[in-house]
């Protein structure tokens, strides 16, 4: 009897072992098909969401991703070149039909200001008298950036790397090696395999009323972006000679064009350009120079596409105003230090450029 009962405990702790086998084997196929649940649920709404009949998602990943150069593989991931042809073909901006009229452009400041809205007041509001500029915080549901107002425009001026045609340098060093008190990218460059040096500026660069740099099988788009030697803003598709002929003492060939002469570009979606970092310069007809740069490509910033650009410049009284190099370009440095989020990858997330607009004292 002893031996039954001892060979009876020991049958049952060998069945209690199989027993937790089963139950875990149990557990994990309930896990599994759970997690499988949710990868189907989740594939599916990326599936309806990218392919689905609502159009936005599309249209922004494949204009923002054909528009970085360097990351066209993330739309040909999801879609075929026909696809993307036919979202790109409805993506387009139509520019003013004309160039600037500087004599719009009257230099005056109120002994009075009278503040029409917010936006106004922000800008005319110094915080200082004799104040050179003024960094405005710019925020909207997918983006932030900052607006800077510069009250001198004869304080604009453009700037290039040290290395023309050799290898360019950051927006923070060529604000250190000018003095600048604020410095944004500008002009494109030519980058044939996308990760260039940023050495050769796409167009033609005056400065001083000279010109420096003559790169004419560049398709810039837009046309030439300066300031005259009366430091107004022209935005005009003329020649180099023409440039020079009507006083343009700074300039870069870029665009395109988002507000002349106080009429907006048309822009038919989001202009081909999608949504991610941004900049560009403007002025109102007070003579105040407008600086924008938007952070992108982050959780907290997405960024803007031409439609938002176009929006807040003309809310803050741009009357010309013109499209820069955005992207991984984009870049804003206030007194040496970089005062945007820019999203390049190298020291303090900037790139090495061509070209920018600095503001000296």
């Amino acid at each position: 009897m002893k031996q039954e009962n001892v060979k009876g405990k020991k049958n049952n702790k060998k069945r209690k072992p199989k027993k937790e086998k089963i139950d875990k084997l149990i557990s994990f196929k309930r896990f599994l098909l759970i997690f499988l649940s949710i990868c189907f649920v989740l594939f599916s709404g990326g599936m309806f969401v990218l392919y689905g009949p609502w159009t936005f998602v599309r249209e922004t990943l494949i204009t923002t991703a054909m528009t970085t150069m360097s990351h066209q593989y993330l739309a040909r991931w999801f879609y075929g070149e026909d696809t993307i042809n036919e979202v790109m073909s409805r993506q387009y901006v139509i520019e003013p039909n004309e160039n600037t009229d500087p004599d719009q452009i009257e230099f005056k400041e109120p002994e009075e200001p009278v503040y029409a809205n917010e936006y106004e007041r922000q800008i005319l509001e110094k915080d200082n008298e004799d104040d050179i500029y003024k960094i405005i915080p710019i925020s909207g549901d997918h983006y932030k950036g900052y607006l800077v107002a510069v009250y001198d425009a004869s304080k604009v001026k453009i700037a290039t790397t040290k290395y023309l045609g050799v290898r360019g340098q950051s927006t923070k060093v060529i604000a250190r090696d000018n003095n600048a008190l604020v410095a944004m990218n500008a002009g494109g460059f030519y980058d044939p395999d996308w990760n260039s040096n940023g050495s050769t500026p796409h167009g033609t660069v005056i400065k001083d009323g000279k010109i420096i740099w003559d790169y004419e099988d560049a398709n810039v788009g837009g046309g030439f972006i300066g300031f005259t030697y009366e430091n107004k803003l022209v935005l005009g598709k003329m020649t180099k000679e023409q440039a020079l002929n009507m006083g343009m003492r700074d300039a870069i060939e870029f665009g395109p064009f988002l507000i002349v002469n106080g009429k907006p570009a048309f822009v038919k979606g989001n202009g081909g350009w999608g949504i991610a970092p941004r900049s560009a310069i403007a002025q109102r007809q007070d003579g105040i120079v407008l600086m924008l740069v938007i952070d992108g490509r982050r959780t907290e910033s997405v960024g803007a596409d031409l439609v938002d650009v176009t929006e807040i410049l003309m809310n803050y009284g741009a009357y010309n105003a013109a499209n820069l190099d955005g992207g991984s370009s984009s870049s804003l440095i206030v007194n040496q230090e970089v005062y945007s989020r820019p999203v390049a990858g190298g020291e303090e997330g900037l790139r090495n450029l061509a070209t920018a607009w600095i503001v000296v004292e």
